[in-house]
Protein backbone atom coordinates (compact mmCIF):
# COMPACT_ATOMS: atom_id res chain seq x y z
CA UNK A 1 0.00 0.00 0.00
CA UNK A 2 2.70 2.33 1.40
CA UNK A 3 4.49 2.30 -2.53
CA UNK A 4 1.20 2.63 -4.29
CA UNK A 5 0.67 5.44 -2.34
CA UNK A 6 4.24 6.48 -3.47
CA UNK A 7 3.79 5.55 -7.08
CA UNK A 8 0.30 7.71 -7.19
CA UNK A 9 1.74 10.72 -5.46
CA UNK A 10 4.42 10.93 -8.79
CA UNK A 11 1.72 10.45 -11.55
CA UNK A 12 -0.97 12.59 -10.27
CA UNK A 13 1.48 15.01 -9.11
CA UNK A 14 0.38 17.57 -11.93
CA UNK A 15 -3.21 17.64 -11.03
CA UNK A 16 -3.30 20.79 -8.43
CA UNK A 17 -0.99 22.82 -11.37
CA UNK A 18 2.35 22.88 -9.76
CA UNK A 19 0.38 25.54 -6.53
CA UNK A 20 2.59 24.77 -3.55
CA UNK A 21 1.31 22.56 -0.79
CA UNK A 22 -0.16 24.61 2.32
CA UNK A 23 -1.61 21.73 3.90
CA UNK A 24 -1.04 18.16 4.20
CA UNK A 25 -3.62 15.69 6.33
CA UNK A 26 -2.39 12.22 6.92
CA UNK A 27 -6.13 10.76 7.82
CA UNK A 28 -8.93 8.97 6.79
CA UNK A 29 -7.91 5.51 8.52
CA UNK A 30 -5.19 4.80 10.84
CA UNK A 31 -1.90 6.45 9.68
CA UNK A 32 -0.58 6.33 13.42
CA UNK A 33 -0.41 2.37 12.96
CA UNK A 34 2.53 3.42 10.26
CA UNK A 35 6.62 2.94 10.84
CA UNK A 36 8.68 5.69 11.10
CA UNK A 37 10.86 3.82 7.81
CA UNK A 38 6.99 3.78 5.91
CA UNK A 39 6.18 7.88 7.31
CA UNK A 40 9.69 8.71 6.01
CA UNK A 41 8.67 6.86 2.50
CA UNK A 42 5.60 8.71 2.06
CA UNK A 43 7.24 12.83 3.01
CA UNK A 44 10.15 11.57 1.10
CA UNK A 45 7.25 11.37 -1.89
CA UNK A 46 5.70 14.61 -0.56
CA UNK A 47 8.67 16.83 -0.97
CA UNK A 48 10.27 15.15 -4.07
CA UNK A 49 7.04 16.17 -6.66
CA UNK A 50 5.70 19.04 -4.58
CA UNK A 51 6.68 22.42 -3.28
CA UNK A 52 5.44 22.37 0.55
CA UNK A 53 5.14 25.93 1.90
CA UNK A 54 7.28 26.60 5.00
CA UNK A 55 4.53 26.70 7.32
CA UNK A 56 2.53 24.30 6.27
CA UNK A 57 0.14 22.62 8.66
CA UNK A 58 0.97 18.97 8.60
CA UNK A 59 -1.58 17.29 10.59
CA UNK A 60 -1.03 13.07 11.71
CA UNK A 61 -4.76 11.71 12.49
CA UNK A 62 -3.87 9.63 15.55
CA UNK A 63 -5.67 6.85 18.46
CA UNK A 64 -4.56 7.33 21.89
CA UNK A 65 -3.64 3.66 22.04
CA UNK A 66 -1.40 4.03 19.02
CA UNK A 67 0.41 6.93 20.75
CA UNK A 68 3.35 5.16 22.62
CA UNK A 69 6.21 7.29 23.67
CA UNK A 70 8.28 5.62 20.92
CA UNK A 71 5.70 6.50 18.45
CA UNK A 72 5.45 10.30 20.12
CA UNK A 73 9.25 10.37 19.60
CA UNK A 74 8.86 9.21 16.03
CA UNK A 75 5.90 12.04 15.62
CA UNK A 76 8.24 14.55 16.93
CA UNK A 77 11.35 13.87 14.55
CA UNK A 78 8.82 14.32 11.73
CA UNK A 79 7.75 17.67 9.88
CA UNK A 80 4.36 16.78 11.57
CA UNK A 81 2.98 19.85 13.41
CA UNK A 82 -0.35 18.98 14.37
CA UNK A 83 -2.25 16.01 16.03
CA UNK A 84 -5.63 14.96 15.62
CA UNK A 85 -6.40 12.47 18.75
CA UNK A 86 -9.55 9.94 18.32
CA UNK A 87 -10.77 10.38 21.86
CA UNK A 88 -14.76 9.98 21.06
CA UNK A 89 -15.31 10.20 24.70
CA UNK A 90 -13.44 10.08 28.39
CA UNK A 91 -15.72 7.56 30.16
CA UNK A 92 -14.86 3.91 29.36
CA UNK A 93 -18.42 2.66 29.22
CA UNK A 94 -18.85 4.86 25.97
CA UNK A 95 -15.71 3.46 24.34
CA UNK A 96 -16.33 0.18 25.18
CA UNK A 97 -20.16 0.76 23.16
CA UNK A 98 -18.17 2.70 20.47
CA UNK A 99 -15.85 -0.42 20.19
CA UNK A 100 -12.53 1.20 21.22
CA UNK A 101 -9.85 -0.27 22.24
CA UNK A 102 -8.41 2.55 24.15
CA UNK A 103 -9.60 3.69 28.20
CA UNK A 104 -10.45 6.86 28.98
CA UNK A 105 -7.32 7.30 31.38
CA UNK A 106 -4.76 6.58 28.34
CA UNK A 107 -6.18 8.99 26.58
CA UNK A 108 -5.46 11.78 29.25
CA UNK A 109 -2.17 10.07 29.61
CA UNK A 110 -1.20 10.42 26.38
CA UNK A 111 -2.26 14.13 25.56
CA UNK A 112 -0.89 14.53 28.69
CA UNK A 113 2.79 12.91 27.83
CA UNK A 114 2.61 15.10 24.28
CA UNK A 115 2.21 18.38 25.88
CA UNK A 116 4.74 17.82 28.11
CA UNK A 117 7.35 16.92 25.36
CA UNK A 118 6.18 20.71 23.66
CA UNK A 119 3.25 19.15 20.77
CA UNK A 120 0.88 21.62 21.57
CA UNK A 121 -0.99 22.05 18.41
CA UNK A 122 -3.46 18.90 19.15
CA UNK A 123 -7.20 18.24 18.78
CA UNK A 124 -8.94 15.66 19.98
CA UNK A 125 -12.75 14.13 18.55
CA UNK A 126 -15.41 14.02 20.86
CA UNK A 127 -18.92 11.87 19.97
CA UNK A 128 -22.44 13.46 21.38
CA UNK A 129 -25.31 11.09 21.18
CA UNK A 130 -24.17 8.39 22.11
CA UNK A 131 -26.98 5.63 23.70
CA UNK A 132 -26.11 6.00 27.88
CA UNK A 133 -24.22 9.45 27.43
CA UNK A 134 -26.20 11.65 29.73
CA UNK A 135 -26.02 15.26 30.14
CA UNK A 136 -24.15 15.55 33.05
CA UNK A 137 -21.27 12.89 31.13
CA UNK A 138 -21.28 15.53 28.34
CA UNK A 139 -20.42 17.98 30.35
CA UNK A 140 -17.61 15.98 31.99
CA UNK A 141 -16.15 15.31 28.69
CA UNK A 142 -15.92 19.14 27.71
CA UNK A 143 -14.78 19.76 31.24
CA UNK A 144 -11.91 17.56 30.78
CA UNK A 145 -11.18 18.91 27.19
CA UNK A 146 -11.24 22.56 28.76
CA UNK A 147 -9.11 21.00 31.86
CA UNK A 148 -6.37 19.61 29.23
CA UNK A 149 -5.83 23.01 27.58
CA UNK A 150 -6.70 22.12 24.49
CA UNK A 151 -6.82 24.42 21.36
CA UNK A 152 -9.22 22.75 18.88
CA UNK A 153 -12.59 20.31 19.43
CA UNK A 154 -14.07 18.58 16.86
CA UNK A 155 -17.54 17.02 18.18
CA UNK A 156 -19.90 14.93 15.77
CA UNK A 157 -23.28 13.50 16.59
CA UNK A 158 -23.29 9.93 16.64
CA UNK A 159 -24.24 7.76 13.15
CA UNK A 160 -25.25 3.99 13.78
CA UNK A 161 -23.62 2.75 10.80
CA UNK A 162 -25.02 -0.79 9.48
CA UNK A 163 -23.27 -4.28 10.54
CA UNK A 164 -21.25 -2.35 13.44
CA UNK A 165 -21.06 -3.88 17.25
CA UNK A 166 -23.21 -0.99 17.99
CA UNK A 167 -25.76 -1.73 15.44
CA UNK A 168 -26.40 -5.23 15.97
CA UNK A 169 -25.95 -4.00 20.32
CA UNK A 170 -28.75 -2.19 19.45
CA UNK A 171 -30.81 -4.41 16.96
CA UNK A 172 -30.63 -7.09 19.87
CA UNK A 173 -32.08 -4.83 22.63
CA UNK A 174 -28.44 -4.62 24.64
CA UNK A 175 -28.30 -1.13 24.15
CA UNK A 176 -30.14 2.34 23.63
CA UNK A 177 -31.25 3.22 20.21
CA UNK A 178 -29.66 6.63 19.57
CA UNK A 179 -31.94 9.41 21.05
CA UNK A 180 -32.08 12.34 18.41
CA UNK A 181 -33.43 14.73 21.24
CA UNK A 182 -30.72 14.13 23.67
CA UNK A 183 -28.44 14.75 20.16
CA UNK A 184 -29.63 17.97 19.98
CA UNK A 185 -29.36 18.42 23.66
CA UNK A 186 -25.60 17.82 23.67
CA UNK A 187 -24.72 19.65 20.63
CA UNK A 188 -26.36 22.57 22.32
CA UNK A 189 -24.69 22.35 25.71
CA UNK A 190 -21.42 22.28 23.37
CA UNK A 191 -22.36 25.62 21.78
CA UNK A 192 -23.11 27.23 25.28
CA UNK A 193 -19.85 25.59 26.55
CA UNK A 194 -17.75 27.12 23.27
CA UNK A 195 -19.02 30.46 24.11
CA UNK A 196 -18.51 30.81 27.89
CA UNK A 197 -15.07 29.66 26.81
CA UNK A 198 -13.78 31.48 24.46
CA UNK A 199 -13.61 28.68 22.01
CA UNK A 200 -15.32 29.67 18.37
CA UNK A 201 -17.24 27.73 16.30
CA UNK A 202 -15.76 28.26 13.12
CA UNK A 203 -17.65 24.81 11.65
CA UNK A 204 -20.57 23.68 12.56
CA UNK A 205 -18.56 20.60 14.41
CA UNK A 206 -15.21 22.33 15.08
CA UNK A 207 -14.38 24.91 17.42
CA UNK A 208 -11.20 26.28 18.43
CA UNK A 209 -9.13 29.07 20.18
CA UNK A 210 -8.98 32.00 18.08
CA UNK A 211 -6.22 31.54 15.69
CA UNK A 212 -6.05 27.91 15.78
CA UNK A 213 -9.05 26.71 13.21
CA UNK A 214 -7.89 23.97 11.04
CA UNK A 215 -6.39 24.99 8.02
CA UNK A 216 -6.48 21.59 6.18
CA UNK A 217 -10.53 21.65 6.92
CA UNK A 218 -11.23 24.91 6.47
CA UNK A 219 -9.60 24.92 2.99
CA UNK A 220 -12.64 22.45 2.12
CA UNK A 221 -15.64 24.85 3.41
CA UNK A 222 -13.85 27.37 1.20
CA UNK A 223 -13.88 25.79 -2.19
CA UNK A 224 -10.02 25.27 -2.32
CA UNK A 225 -8.41 23.06 -4.82
CA UNK A 226 -6.87 19.38 -3.06
CA UNK A 227 -5.77 16.55 -3.85
CA UNK A 228 -5.94 12.93 -2.10
CA UNK A 229 -4.30 9.49 -2.27
CA UNK A 230 -4.91 6.41 -1.63
CA UNK A 231 -8.20 4.33 -2.03
CA UNK A 232 -11.09 5.98 -2.17
CA UNK A 233 -9.49 9.04 -2.11
CA UNK A 234 -11.29 12.35 -3.49
CA UNK A 235 -9.87 15.41 -5.31
CA UNK A 236 -11.21 18.77 -6.38
CA UNK A 237 -10.03 21.02 -8.74
CA UNK A 238 -12.68 23.57 -9.25
CA UNK A 239 -14.33 22.40 -12.02
CA UNK A 240 -14.15 18.48 -11.57
CA UNK A 241 -14.21 16.00 -8.51
CA UNK A 242 -12.77 12.48 -8.82
CA UNK A 243 -13.12 10.37 -6.24
CA UNK A 244 -10.19 6.36 -6.24
CA UNK A 245 -11.52 3.28 -6.03
CA UNK A 246 -12.24 2.08 -3.00
CA UNK A 247 -10.70 -1.62 -3.31
CA UNK A 248 -7.54 -1.48 -1.85
CA UNK A 249 -6.03 -4.75 -3.76
CA UNK A 250 -7.65 -3.00 -6.97
CA UNK A 251 -5.81 -0.01 -6.35
CA UNK A 252 -2.73 -1.40 -5.36
CA UNK A 253 -2.71 -3.40 -8.71
CA UNK A 254 -3.56 -0.49 -11.09
CA UNK A 255 -1.43 2.00 -9.44
CA UNK A 256 1.36 -0.69 -9.99
CA UNK A 257 0.50 -0.70 -13.82
CA UNK A 258 1.34 2.98 -13.88
CA UNK A 259 -2.17 4.37 -14.47
CA UNK A 260 -4.06 6.23 -12.31
CA UNK A 261 -7.62 4.42 -10.69
CA UNK A 262 -10.51 7.42 -10.75
CA UNK A 263 -13.98 8.12 -11.62
CA UNK A 264 -14.65 11.49 -12.05
CA UNK A 265 -17.35 13.96 -12.38
CA UNK A 266 -17.40 17.45 -14.50
CA UNK A 267 -19.25 19.96 -12.28
CA UNK A 268 -21.93 21.96 -13.95
CA UNK A 269 -22.31 26.05 -13.06
CA UNK A 270 -25.36 24.87 -10.85
CA UNK A 271 -23.42 21.94 -8.99
CA UNK A 272 -20.62 24.19 -8.31
CA UNK A 273 -22.88 26.94 -6.91
CA UNK A 274 -24.65 24.12 -5.14
CA UNK A 275 -21.02 23.48 -3.38
CA UNK A 276 -20.73 26.51 -2.30
CA UNK A 277 -23.43 27.01 -0.94
CA UNK A 278 -23.26 23.69 1.06
CA UNK A 279 -19.68 23.91 2.45
CA UNK A 280 -19.94 27.93 2.72
CA UNK A 281 -23.27 27.89 5.29
CA UNK A 282 -21.61 25.51 7.71
CA UNK A 283 -19.01 28.52 8.71
CA UNK A 284 -19.61 31.18 10.79
CA UNK A 285 -18.57 33.52 7.96
CA UNK A 286 -21.48 31.83 6.42
CA UNK A 287 -22.87 32.42 2.16
CA UNK A 288 -21.09 35.50 0.80
CA UNK A 289 -23.39 36.78 -1.86
CA UNK A 290 -21.24 39.54 -2.99
CA UNK A 291 -18.95 36.73 -3.73
CA UNK A 292 -21.60 34.38 -5.40
CA UNK A 293 -22.33 37.48 -7.89
CA UNK A 294 -18.90 37.69 -8.73
CA UNK A 295 -18.51 34.21 -9.26
CA UNK A 296 -21.38 32.87 -10.59
CA UNK A 297 -23.21 36.13 -11.96
CA UNK A 298 -26.34 38.24 -10.96
CA UNK A 299 -28.75 35.01 -11.90
CA UNK A 300 -27.24 33.12 -9.02
CA UNK A 301 -27.62 36.03 -6.48
CA UNK A 302 -31.12 36.38 -7.26
CA UNK A 303 -32.04 33.14 -7.00
CA UNK A 304 -30.78 32.96 -3.41
CA UNK A 305 -32.36 36.32 -2.25
CA UNK A 306 -35.79 35.08 -3.63
CA UNK A 307 -35.19 31.56 -1.91
CA UNK A 308 -34.45 33.41 1.03
CA UNK A 309 -38.08 35.26 1.41
CA UNK A 310 -39.70 32.00 2.21
CA UNK A 311 -37.17 31.51 5.19
CA UNK A 312 -35.41 34.59 6.46
CA UNK A 313 -38.14 35.21 9.25
CA UNK A 314 -37.79 31.61 10.87
CA UNK A 315 -35.23 32.46 13.23
CA UNK A 316 -32.55 29.62 11.21
CA UNK A 317 -30.70 32.79 9.28
CA UNK A 318 -29.44 35.79 9.66
CA UNK A 319 -28.01 38.33 6.72
CA UNK A 320 -25.09 40.33 7.88
CA UNK A 321 -23.14 42.64 5.88
CA UNK A 322 -24.19 40.60 2.24
CA UNK A 323 -23.21 37.69 4.41
CA UNK A 324 -25.80 34.52 4.76
CA UNK A 325 -25.14 33.28 8.05
CA UNK A 326 -26.56 30.14 10.55
CA UNK A 327 -27.83 31.11 13.54
CA UNK A 328 -27.10 28.96 16.49
CA UNK A 329 -30.58 26.75 16.23
CA UNK A 330 -29.93 26.87 12.02
CA UNK A 331 -26.73 24.89 12.58
CA UNK A 332 -29.18 22.01 13.39
CA UNK A 333 -30.75 22.05 9.94
CA UNK A 334 -27.94 23.05 8.30
CA UNK A 335 -28.10 19.99 5.04
CA UNK A 336 -31.55 20.70 5.02
CA UNK A 337 -31.44 24.67 5.06
CA UNK A 338 -28.77 24.54 2.05
CA UNK A 339 -30.39 22.23 -0.44
CA UNK A 340 -33.56 24.77 0.20
CA UNK A 341 -30.87 27.00 -1.83
CA UNK A 342 -29.79 24.51 -4.45
CA UNK A 343 -30.27 25.42 -8.03
CA UNK A 344 -31.28 21.75 -9.52
CA UNK A 345 -30.33 21.36 -13.32
CA UNK A 346 -32.98 20.90 -15.74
Amino acid sequence: MIEAIVQELQLASGYLEGESLKTIYFGGGTPSLLTEKELNKLFEAIYKHYRVESDAEITLEANPDDLSPEMSTIIQNMPVNRLSIGVQSFHDDDLLALNRIHTAQQATDVILNLQDAGMTNISIDLIYGIPGLTDPKWHQNLDTFLHLGLPHLSAYSLTVEKRTTLDWLIKNGRSQPVNEEQSINHFKILQKFAVIHGYEQYEISNFSLPGMYSRHNTAYWSGEKYMGVGPAAHSFNGNSRRWNIANSMKYITTISTGSLCFEEEILTENQKFNEYVLTSLRTKEGCDLVAIEKRFGFNYKKAIEKALTKNLSSGKYVMKNNHLILTPEGMLFADGLASDLFIVDE
